[in-house]
Parts: structure tokens; sequence; C-alpha cells
């Protein structure tokens, strides 16, 4: 998963001149989600629901920075249980990179990790299973050095692999440079495509290396964003990241898995949530969670079997604000403070961080800007009082609101209350209901 890469800053969906040959070779050889959803327009939330397959406010995760509770049952807890030795590198930004918190990666059911929290930099402060490193590089191909490291120790083990690999670029300021002295000089937001053509090199890396193992053939690989791009105008929708309009939440996302053939290419809308049962179905593991699940199985669409998607899609941001969380301040600190033996003054308040926090909100709680996309349709609720409906055929920018068309009064009524029932169930599950408090 990249970290603000907009839908159409990707050679196969059209983009005029940035370079990303690797991703369209992945588009070509896979399966492509033309309306692929980010479970929100900022990239903490949206990690959270790839863990979970929930709406990231159900997990605590209201906003960038904010900590995952470890009550949530995650696809590495689920994967590892089966038998598969799990990973995760890059920028989690998530949780934390200390070991004895719960909130790290192997609270997450990941068995070995190297990770940034909020990082985006050359030469990043790292936290490998807890012990920070300062190490000297780009940090996207550092990612994928990483990758490709536990893919080499693990090839010939007797148990499958489950891998994640996030990227910290495209996210400004923009300071890695791909291969190709000059790249974009003289073009508007050149850093930005700078570092999708460097991240680019890198997923042709990493695919590169499962053909050089030999397990190219029986390997799932998917790609998608985070949150919207941060160019509004190849965003592919109004606004672009931090917006809950199609600008801010659609990314490009491809499933490539050789062995099966699945090859093709899809309007039916789909987000991140959907990850965790998808993959689980693929894979043939049954779902350990005992929480409501916000996503679905999408594994008969990409396999033909339906051509509609079976349930909305919800989206709700700003419920709260976002907490900074800089890798370079925090890790390096830890770091210093680790080579002298001292203990962080992070511990009292990272350590348990969101852990133990069940806040009580009103079940009625609408703060924020809400979405409720039920194909082709989708209502808009902000801060609890304004409703806009589009028609994301007709209207694919929204530009046009028909909520106040007579002819439209019965079915904004009937999302209307799907969205507050839906929002309703999210509340309690911030404040707790789903499970029994640690």
């Amino acid at each position: 998963m990249a970290d603000d890469h907009g839908w159409g800053d990707t050679g196969y969906n059209g983009h005029p001149f940035v370079e990303t040959p690797h991703l369209d070779a992945l588009a070509r050889s896979g399966f492509v989600f033309d309306r692929f959803y980010a479970g929100a327009p900022v990239g903490s939330p949206t990690r959270a629901s790839v863990m979970t397959g929930r709406s990231p406010i159900r997990t605590k995760v209201t906003n960038h920075g904010r900590y995952m509770r470890p009550h949530e049952q995650t696809i590495g807890e689920t994967l590892s249980a089966a038998g598969y030795v799990t990973g995760i590198f890059g920028k989690v930004h998530l949780g934390s990179g200390q070991a004895d918190s719960p909130c790290n990666p192997s609270g997450m059911g990941f068995q070995e990790w190297v990770i940034g929290l909020n990082f985006f930099d050359n030469d990043p402060y790292l936290s490998r299973m807890g012990t920070i490193e300062h190490r000297k590089g780009k940090g996207s191909v550092l990612l994928i050095d990483d990758t490709i490291a536990f893919l080499k120790k693990h090839k010939d083990s007797d148990r499958p692999m489950f891998v994640v690999a996030w990227f910290p670029s495209p996210h400004d300021p923009h300071h890695e440079v791909p291969d190709g002295p000059g790249l974009y000089d003289g073009q508007k937001n050149a850093g930005y495509f700078r570092e999708i053509t460097l991240l680019d090199q890198q997923v042709g890396r990493l695919r590169q290396e499962l053909r050089s193992v030999g397990i190219a053939d029986n390997t799932i690989l998917f790609y998608c964003g985070d949150n919207g791009g941060l160019v509004r105008e190849t965003s592919g929708g109004r606004g672009k990241k931090g917006s809950i309009y199609e600008g801010g939440l659609r990314v490009p996302a491809i499933l490539e898995w050789p062995k099966r053939q699945l090859r093709g290419r899809t309007e039916v809308p789909a987000s991140t949530s959907d990850l965790y049962p998808t993959l689980l179905a693929l894979a043939g593991v049954e779902s350990m969670a005992p929480h409501p699940l916000d996503g679905i199985d999408l594994s008969s669409i990409i396999t033909g079997k339906e051509e509609e998607r079976s349930q909305p899609i919800g989206f709700w941001h700003d419920l709260q604000s976002g907490e900074a969380t800089w890798s370079d301040r925090i890790l390096k600190d830890i770091m210093e403070k680790q080579q002298h033996g001292l203990e962080t003054p992070h511990n009292a308040h990272r350590m348990r961080k969101d852990v133990d926090e069940f806040p009580q909100f009103p079940e009625d709680t609408a703060t924020g800007h809400a979405a409720w996309n039920d194909w082709p349709w989708k209502l808009h609720r902000i801060d609890g009082k304004k409703f806009e409906l589009y028609n994301l055929v007709d209207d694919p920018m929204e530009t046009t609101d028909l909520s106040q068309k007579p002819m439209h009064a019965q079915r904004v009524e009937r999302m209307k209350a799907e969205l507050s029932g839906w929002m309703r169930s999210v509340i309690r599950s911030l404040n707790g209901e789903d499970y029994l408090r640690k």
C-alpha cells in the first residue's frame, strides 16, 4: 500500500506523463478495481480498516496518528493462527514501535517487523522488533529491502507467508528521487511524481524477486493507496486527500494471482475494509472475527461469478482530530535512550495509548463528514445537518446535489435512515460494546 497515491496518478489509469511501467504491467496481468475506495481520506484509519475489515472508527482509529485497540481481531492474527509466518514492514502509523506495547505489530499478529510511525524520510528511524535503528537510504527502497529479506528467509519453509509492505511515499515533502536523473524537471508537483515512479520501481523489484525465488505463481499480490492523492486534477473525482468526496477516497487497486489467472477490470465498488474477508476467502482461511465486519468477501466478483456489490459502503471522517506521531522525533528519542540504557519518556503515555480508553459518545453523534455509497447513489451527511445526494454514474465529480429533488425524496429518506443506523452502530463499537475491556 502506498501513502497518498491518487487514483489517476498511474499510467494504466491514463495519466499524461507519470511513469509507472511496473504497476502498468501488474494491471495487465492482474485484476483491476476501477472504483476502489480507501477506508478513510487519511492514512491511519485506512490502515485499521485493512487490518480488521471494519470501519476504522470502530477500532478507535478516528483520525491520523491514533492507535488501534489491541482488542481487535486482525488479519495478521487470523493468518498467524492458521499457520502462516507473518511480517509487516514500512509505514504502519497505527500503533507503537516499542517492544512492550500491546499496540505494536506483535499485538496485531505479526511475528517479524521493521516499521516506522509517521515517516516519509530518507535515512529514516525505524523500529526492528522494538530496537530502534537509524537506517541510511530511501524509505521506499529500505521497505522493499526488508520485505525481500523476509521472503528469502522463509521461502523454503513449509509454512505459507503473509507480508504487509506499506510504502512511506509519495507523501510530502518528496525527498526521495527515483532512478533517472532529471525526471519530471519543470513539471508541477515534480517531487510527488518522482516518488510515485520510485515506488513503482520498488514494486518492480518485489515482483522480480518473487519470480527469482520461485514463489510468484502462487502468491497473491495486492496493491492500493491509503487515501486520495495530492493532485486534485487527477484524483478521479471531486476533492483530494482529506475529503470524503470521491477524490479523497478513490485509489488505484490491483490484485494479481498468476496461478489462478485472475484478470479483468471491474467498476463494482470496493473498499479497504473488504480486504480482510476477501484475502481470507481466497486463501481458504476461515475468518476469526468476533466483531461485526463492514467489509465483504469480493472473491465472487474477482472470479466473475457476481457483478454487483451485496451491501453499501459507509465512510466517516473527522469525528476527532488527528495526533502527531513523527518517527524522526519519537523513534530517534527512544533510540538515544536505548543506547544509554535509559527509560524512554514515551513509555508512560504511549505504551498504553488508546488501549484502556472507552469514551462514551452519545449514539446520535454525527460530528464530521459521513457518506453512504449505495452504488450508483452516494449520500453525504456533513456535521449531522447538511445532506447531499449524487449519482456517481451521471455525475462522477459530485457537482449536482439531488437531495432536494422531489423525485429522489424517498431515496434520500431511505439512505438517511441506513446511514444513521450505520453511524449509531459505529458509535456503539467505539464505545466498546463489541468486546470486553482488557
